[in-house]
């Protein structure tokens, strides 16, 4: 029997095509209307993006987008590229292609450049660690979409989260270690991507554990094995020991909130500021949530929140740059894709 080729399709979340208004409109609209981002009735979120949402937020969007723009564009999509550059000299017997859930290039473009170059089993390998419903969720249902509408349908694979893999902690330990003893911080920040209080939830099947009590994340159990707050815990609790935080020292933190809904707590903006208050100097700040660079590391927390830091009374702030392309992170994820 012939062995099957393999292909891998590396999904991140996306950006705008330009750092522009239009195109960070169009990008914001594709990205805000899906109804896994934003999970409530068609109708209000038509109203609530089109209306409360599309009309203002672009500008500024684009005016953050400006700030970290590069000579080839969106550092997330240079870095992407560079990334299925290098893993495809780890994984020779494997075609690679990358595609973004919104924006350009697209998940469906993607796959089907796999399909040209004679893929007949795909690895959807969404880049994002931890699981929830608005990003892994919405990459696999986008992917098996597509995929289905093939008269000739590929055999699917899907990447799990990777929240607790040995290999991506160690990962961040490479790339944080060193500048670490160097900056020396007073404080360390680890500071995920936020969500919507409700989201978390909704993925709880029994519907009574999820966030009901402080403690919900420290157990695995039934309710919570697909919980994106737990997972972001596990997270944490390796790289505790593994960069030697120390009790009082570190914070795990959301970031990125969008609207009046309650969110995850507590938030990385309102933290930093408190920290810099308590009279923390040197503060450094790991985003685990992200494995490459973006607008939501560079900007949001590359430069307004240390904006907000020095303002409150730091000193020097530290942000620890994502995996990106990093020999060890590289390595680690062809093994995590071999075992797929």
């Amino acid at each position: 029997m012939r062995k099957a080729t393999t292909g891998v399709l590396l999904i991140n979340t996306g950006s705008s095509s330009a750092p522009r208004t239009v195109e960070t409109r169009a990008y914001l609209k594709q990205f805000l209307s899906d109804h896994r981002v934003i999970d409530i009735a068609a109708w209000k979120r038509w109203i609530l993006v089109n209306c409360f949402i599309l009309p203002f937020r672009p500008k500024y969007t684009a005016e953050a987008y400006k700030l970290i723009w590069t000579e080839r564009g969106s550092p997330l999509l240079a870095i992407s590229e560079d990334f299925a550059e290098a893993l495809a000299k780890e994984l020779l017997d494997m075609h690679i292609e990358i595609g973004m859930a919104y924006g350009d290039p697209s998940i469906e473009a993607g796959m089907d450049r796999l399909i040209e170059k004679g893929a007949d089993r795909i690895i959807i390998a969404p880049m994002f660690p931890q699981y929830a419903s608005a990003t892994t969720g919405a990459v696999f249902e986008r992917s098996f979409t597509h995929a289905a509408k093939k008269l000739n349908v590929p055999n699917i694979a899907a990447l799990p989260p990777f929240y607790d893999d040995e290999g991506y902690l160690d990962a961040w330990q490479a790339v944080a270690e060193e500048k670490l003893a160097v900056f020396k911080p007073d404080h360390v920040l680890l500071s995920y991507h936020g969500l919507p209080e409700r989201h978390i939830k909704n993925c709880d099947p029994s519907g009574s554990h999820c966030l009901v009590k402080d403690d919900c994340c420290d157990v695995l159990n039934d309710a919570n094995k697909n919980c994106y707050r737990r997972h972001c815990t596990v997270t944490a609790q390796g790289l505790i020991p593994r960069l030697g935080l120390k009790e009082g020292n570190y914070s795990l933190t959301f970031q990125s909130r969008l609207g009046r809904d309650p969110w995850l707590t507590p938030a990385t903006d309102q933290r930093i500021v408190a920290l810099a208050k308590e009279g923390v100097k040197r503060l450094a700040v790991l985003s685990p949530a992200f494995t490459a660079d973006c607008l939501e590391t560079l900007e949001e927390i590359g430069m307004q929140a240390k904006e907000s830091f020095i303002e409150n009374g730091g000193e020097a702030f530290e942000l620890i740059p994502s995996l990106n392309t990093h020999p060890q992170w590289v390595s680690a994820f062809a093994g995590i894709i071999k075992s797929v």
